[in-house]
């Protein structure tokens, strides 16, 4: 037999929601676990292929600061997927934080971020952008209090910062590792 959820208990009901799942395991075996559920997600990585530059973003993240981390870090674009599909959902938290419009975006995948502890599973793309594309602000919303700085910075201090472990976020890593191996060209000296 295969393990299933026989019943699960709210415990929080917020931005996320908190659940105590009772799992009948293969054996029988009967184990509670912790469920944080909050849906999908989308992450975007925007990078100017003519200028060489990438945009990233930073914020203050209090479960990071909670685990003697930085109160800021450098990471990728990204957001929950209130509604519809991934890729408009990618676009629009593009837009709300760094200000571009982004057009295309290229899939890198689509992957369970803490699988142990969470239902998220996010969409992460890869999406070339130009100057042109510049049509907001940024900086994300004020009444969800973000506080954004958006960074454009050349791809070359990007793979820099990758590898000297200054990217410390997991989506940001893998989108960066995504754009290195998929467009190598970018990252060559002229």
């Amino acid at each position: 037999m295969a393990p299933y959820i026989g019943g699960t208990r709210l415990i929080h009901d917020g931005w996320a929601r908190f659940l105590v799942a009772e799992v009948t395991m293969e054996d029988g075996t009967r184990v509670k676990r912790e469920i944080e559920d909050h849906g999908r997600a989308v992450a975007v990585l925007p990078y100017d292929p003519v200028r060489r530059t990438a945009v990233l973003i930073s914020q203050f993240r209090a479960p990071v600061l909670y685990a003697d981390g930085p109160p800021e870090m450098i990471e990728a674009p990204a957001g929950i997927l209130d509604e519809g599909n991934p890729e408009d959902g990618a676009r629009r938290e593009a837009f709300e934080e760094t200000g571009l419009r982004l057009d295309a975006l290229e899939l890198v995948t689509s992957a369970w971020t803490a699988p142990g502890i969470s239902t998220e599973r996010m969409d992460l793309f890869l999406a070339p952008y130009s100057e042109a594309d510049k049509a907001g602000p940024g900086g994300g919303l004020a009444e969800e209090h973000e506080a954004i700085t958006v960074h454009e910075l050349p791809l070359a201090e990007v793979a820099a910062m990758s590898e000297r472990g200054t990217i410390t976020d997991l989506k940001t890593l893998v989108l960066v590792y995504a754009l290195r191996l998929r467009h190598p060209e970018l990252f060559a000296e002229r």
